[in-house]
């Protein structure tokens, strides 16, 4: 495949268009897949990861018992409600702005990101029995979480440079958010969550390069002051919580013995973070990803 920018060609609006190289996308795939399988080894097949992570499950209840019931179960809507808000918007794009092509790829992507969790989840062994009092049956990774995140790539692959670095920060956070709620109803562990993640950033980064190159057009990117959602802010805001997140990880793991049986919400916060490090992290990706490459094209 050729990744070089291809000679330039004038755009409907008369712009010249250059095309988009494809090796930072398939980079991305390939940097997720090795996010999913760490996240895997680690959680799933070490004693530290596995007590890690069923510690964190375990004092999620402490969490539920203070936020309380109702509001738990109000939690546990936000997976099925970023779709319907996803559709909304996904169609809305589509039908005003006519980008059938990535509307298509963006639905396509959203179904092998579900496909591709509950083949995975199907397709491994059961945890093996390392010592750690936990449930043997895999729930790796979380379906609850491929639902929500792979919604708001969606809506984040169809809008345009513009709308990008705000759909990503309040889409990416919506995720976030439902993929704590899976922690705090005690549905899933802090690495199903992640590695939800990672599958549905390895689709958004294989559908990220069609999308650009199907809508050259309208790709283009007009300046951190053109929009107020194209401001810088949005980025650097992903960017301080995902290293927030990391050290607060750090900071409890480190100043925490192993294993502090004693412990009632340390390692639930220690999942808390973890989930959105990764979770922020990965958006701060994305939109880099998807900004750059046109905000370098439009200002040829």
């Amino acid at each position: 495949m050729n990744t070089h920018a291809a000679p330039h060609r004038p755009g409907r609006t008369g712009h010249a268009v250059s095309r988009i190289a494809a090796w930072p996308f398939l980079t991305a795939a390939v940097i997720s897949l090795a996010g999913l399988l760490s996240t895997y080894i680690f959680f799933v097949k070490t004693t530290t990861g596995q007590f890690i992570d069923e510690s964190a499950l375990v004092e999620a209840a402490a969490a539920r018992q203070r936020i309380g019931v109702q509001t738990a179960q109000v939690l546990d809507l936000l997976p099925a409600t970023s779709v319907v808000i996803a559709a909304f918007v996904v169609l809305f794009v589509t039908l005003a702005r006519r980008r059938w092509k990535a509307a298509g790829i963006a639905l396509v992507a959203m179904a092998a990101a579900n496909l591709s969790t509950q083949l995975i989840k199907a397709g491994l062994p059961d945890r093996p029995n390392l010592g750690v009092n936990t449930l043997a049956l895999n729930s790796l990774p979380s379906g609850h979480s491929t639902l929500a995140a792979s919604a708001a790539a969606a809506v984040f692959l169809v809008v345009s440079p513009r709308w990008r670095p705000a759909a990503a920060f309040v889409g990416g956070s919506y995720a976030i958010a439902a993929g704590i709620s899976t922690l705090i109803n005690q549905w899933h562990r802090p690495s199903d969550v992640v590695a939800a993640y990672f599958i549905v950033a390895f689709w958004t980064a294989l559908a990220a390069l069609p999308v650009m190159r199907t809508g050259p057009t309208w790709n283009v990117w007009l300046g951190a002051a053109a929009h107020w959602a194209s401001r810088r802010w949005w980025t650097v805001l992903n960017l301080v919580l995902a290293l927030a997140s990391a050290a607060v990880v750090a900071a409890i793991m480190t100043s925490s013995p192993m294993p502090n049986t004693n412990s009632t919400v340390s390692y639930f916060l220690v999942g808390v973070a973890q989930i959105m490090a990764v979770g922020y992290g990965l958006t701060f990706a994305a939109t880099l990803l998807l900004t750059l490459p046109v905000r370098r094209r439009s200002s040829r």
